[in-house]
C-alpha cells in the first residue's frame, strides 16, 4: 500500500513538472494617439509580425528564434518606431503618456539595462556619451547589451580600447554573434599611418576576378574607401575622375574599395559616374575586410601611397590631392 501512495506520488510529481509553464515571449503595449485598426510592426532579423491596434492596445505573441535578441517595434511608416531587447518572458510596452522612445518597458533584463543608459546618453554631449557607453560595456560584461554595443563601436573607438574592454567580457559573449564582429575586427585591424608601409590584401573586383593592392607596382595608388549610398563619395568622384585623367599617364593609379553590400548598386555607381579604375568589394558593407585592416570609421576615406609603398597622405580631396601629386610625380 505504502509503495503504491509512494508511485502515485511521484507520477504526479513528474505530471506537474511536465505541465509547468514554458518561458515564452509575449509583448502586451499601450499606446496613446494611434487610430484603431492601425498595425503595429516588430522586426528582427529575417521576421517582421504585426498586430492590430484596438483602443490603444496591442499584444505580440511571436515566437523568437533565439532570447535575448533586439528588434525594432515600429508604425506602418516608422512615425513610431522604438528598438527593444526581447526575451522569452512576458513584457510589457507603456507609451500611454510618452512617445515611443520615452515608452517605459519590462520584462526583459537586458532592455532595462539599455533604458537606464540610453535614457541618459541620448540628453549628453558626444564626449560624455561615449564615456557613458564605454562605462556601460566596462561594468556589464555579462550583458549581452554590453558586447551589441562594442561591436557597433569597436572601429570608431580603436583596436587599443577595444580590445581592452572586449578581453573582460563572458566567454558566452565572446561567442556571440557581436563577439565574433569584435574578434574579427581585432584580429585584422593594422591601423596604418602616415609613414608606414601599405598593409596588403585581396578581394573580388567588379570584374569578377580577385585582385591585390600589392598587383600595381611602380605606381603612386589612392587607396580610395567609398560606397554607392554614401552621398559626399558620389559628389566628390567628379574631382576624383579629373584628378585621374590628369595623373594617370604619369604613373597615378586609384584602387577603390567600396563598403556596399548590393552588388547591382556598387556596379551602377561605377558605371554612372564614370570610374575607370580598379575596383574591389567583398559586398560586407561596414564589416569589409580592407576597411577593418585599415581602421575605415566613416567615409568618403583615403590613403596616398607612393611607389615604394609608403603611406604618404590620408583623407585627400579636390586641390590637396592635387598638390601632392604634382608634388611626387614631378
Amino acid at each position: 500500500m505504502k509503495r503504491s501512495i509512494l508511485f502515485l506520488f511521484v507520477m504526479l510529481f513528474m505530471a506537474s513538472c511536465n505541465d509547468a509553464p514554458k518561458k515564452e515571449f509575449s509583448l502586451v503595449g499601450t499606446t496613446n494617439g494611434i487610430e484603431d485598426g492601425s498595425y503595429m510592426y516588430l522586426s528582427f532579423d529575417n521576421t517582421i509580425d504585426s498586430v492590430k491596434v484596438e483602443n490603444n492596445q496591442f499584444r505580440f505573441q511571436t515566437k523568437l528564434p533565439k532570447s535575448p535578441i533586439q528588434a525594432v517595434l515600429r508604425s506602418k511608416e516608422f512615425f513610431q518606431y522604438r528598438f527593444l531587447w526581447l526575451e522569452n518572458k512576458a513584457m510589457t510596452f507603456d507609451a500611454s503618456k510618452s512617445d515611443f522612445f520615452g515608452a517605459h518597458v519590462t520584462g526583459s533584463e537586458p532592455e532595462s539595462l539599455s533604458q537606464s543608459v540610453y535614457k541618459i546618453a541620448d540628453s549628453l554631449p558626444r564626449q560624455e556619451r561615449i564615456k557613458l557607453e564605454m562605462e556601460l560595456v566596462k561594468n556589464n560584461p555579462n550583458s549581452i547589451v554590453s558586447v551589441s554595443v562594442l561591436s557597433v563601436y569597436c572601429t570608431t573607438w580603436g583596436r587599443g580600447k577595444t580590445l581592452e574592454l572586449f578581453e573582460p567580457l563572458s566567454e558566452e559573449n565572446k561567442k556571440s554573434e557581436y563577439g565574433k564582429k569584435i574578434a574579427n575586427y581585432i584580429a585584422l585591424n593594422k591601423e596604418p599611418k602616415i609613414g608606414d608601409s601599405f598593409v596588403d590584401f585581396e578581394m573580388k573586383g567588379s570584374d569578377g576576378d580577385f585582385k591585390k593592392l600589392s598587383d600595381i607596382k611602380g605606381k603612386v595608388i589612392l587607396l580610395e574607401f567609398w560606397s554607392s549610398w554614401c552621398g559626399p563619395c558620389r559628389q566628390e568622384n567628379p574631382n576624383l575622375v579629373k584628378s585621374y585623367q590628369k595623373y594617370n599617364p604619369h604613373g597615378f593609379e586609384i584602387f577603390a574599395v567600396s563598403l556596399d553590400e548590393d552588388k547591382n548598386s556598387w556596379l551602377e555607381a561605377i558605371k554612372k559616374d564614370g570610374l575607370i579604375w580598379n575596383h574591389v568589394s567583398d559586398l560586407k558593407g561596414s564589416g569589409n575586410k580592407a576597411s577593418l585592416i585599415y581602421g575605415i570609421t566613416g567615409i568618403p576615406d583615403n590613403f596616398l601611397i607612393d611607389e615604394n609603398g609608403v603611406i604618404v597622405g590620408r583623407g585627400l580631396r579636390g586641390m590637396e590631392l592635387n598638390e601632392k601629386l604634382s608634388k611626387i610625380l614631378n
